[in-house]
């Protein structure tokens, strides 16, 4: 790919630094910066001036956050490979609409810095095309589902449709997002990945005739499983150290895996071993089918026959009789007698992550 000199500056929050003035950042800046465009800025700084290690913290959606330092050739090496994959550069312009504290906005930001893209950055809103001009128009960007659903809503189809790549991270795609993709004539690709990998090693397509219902692992990570059959990751950007995950997936190819879930919320029932998220899936289907999508979760519950009774949390006001009944008679067809959930718990609003993300422990320990 021919190189070119990176762009004068970026826009943040709607206002242009110079990547001269961020060099020297804070002494160059005379304009006051809020907490976020501090961090962003500061980020930048240290990567134009060459900091060979970062420390971010894990977004605790599978456990407690955690510290950890990741190295420049990792991040270097995730920004080449995924440049590659979609082939992203000189003059492209990318919306960075994800937190840039955790992976997957750094990552954004990266990526953009070492193929000399054009950067718009906007703090993280539910709805980030509120926050730029409706001439602002981009070629690649990443969102997490919230965020998607409500740029949709607002009518912003057309503007996405004029990118030529969109990735979806940090929480699954619900089975009504993955509806309404249908209508968008842009690629949308599901990521698979995590801090320690930095950010994403697999990609899903969503939407279109190349859709699938698995992932295709990067060129050049090596993809195996464990004992447990949980998925493991090495490569550049895990700086050659073994992954080992706590994801069990079906392994179709050395390139390519379907996720089941995780090993860690495998629920015992009675003896017999039921992934929570594949009931979890078939819950979200059904109540998208029934018009009560909203989200949910499938935990195990203390039982004195059982050990663990599979149990369903749905966020709101409980269904009607009517359609909590369609609800059974669609999950008694598509689940077996030891996945269906022998109750179903309704919550006012589940516990979220700083990240935003679902947090399961912290909602079950409320009840």
């Amino acid at each position: 790919m021919a190189t070119s000199i990176l762009p004068s500056s970026l826009l943040l929050n709607g206002r242009e630094f110079s990547y001269a003035a961020i060099r020297e950042y804070p002494a160059q800046l005379d304009a006051p910066v809020n907490g976020y465009e501090a961090k962003v800025l500061d980020f930048v700084r240290q990567w134009l001036n060459g900091t060979q290690e970062f420390t971010l913290t894990t977004s605790g959606s599978t456990g407690t956050p955690q510290a950890i330092t990741l190295r420049r050739r990792q991040l270097e090496a995730s920004a080449r490979r995924t440049g590659d994959f979609f082939d992203l550069g000189p003059g492209d312009r990318a919306l960075v609409c994800l937190n840039c504290e955790y992976v997957g906005g750094l990552m954004m930001l990266v990526r953009g810095l070492e193929r000399n893209m054009h950067l718009t950055i906007v703090e993280p809103h539910a709805n980030p095309f509120e926050y730029v001009t409706n001439a602002g128009e981009f070629n690649f960007s990443a969102f997490v589902p919230l965020q998607l659903k409500a740029v949709l809503a607002s009518g912003h189809a057309p503007r996405l449709n004029k990118m030529r790549t969109i990735l979806i991270g940090g929480a699954p795609a619900d089975a009504t997002l993955q509806q309404e993709l249908q209508l968008l004539t842009v690629p949308v690709f599901l990521t698979y990945g995590m801090t320690e990998t930095c950010s994403h090693v697999a990609l899903r397509r969503l939407n279109g005739p190349d859709a699938t219902t698995s992932y295709q692992v990067l060129p050049g990570i090596a993809a195996g499983q464990d004992e447990r059959g949980c998925l493991t990751l090495r490569g550049d950007v895990t700086d050659d150290q073994l992954i080992v995950t706590n994801d069990q997936v079906n392994l179709l190819d050395s390139h390519t895996f379907e996720w089941l879930g995780r090993a860690d919320f495998v629920i015992n029932s009675g003896g017999v071993k039921v992934p929570a998220e594949k009931v979890e899936l078939v819950l979200d289907v059904a109540l998208a089918e029934i018009g009560e999508s909203r989200r949910c979760f499938v935990a195990g519950q203390p039982d004195e026959r059982l050990g663990q009774a599979v149990t369903a949390f749905i966020e709101g006001l409980p269904l009607p009789a009517a359609a909590e009944t369609q609800l059974g008679s669609l999950l008694a067809e598509r689940l077996s007698r030891y996945e269906r959930p022998r109750q179903l718990h309704y919550l006012a609003e589940f516990k979220t992550t700083t990240a935003g993300k679902l947090d399961r422990a912290a909602t079950l320990r409320s009840l």
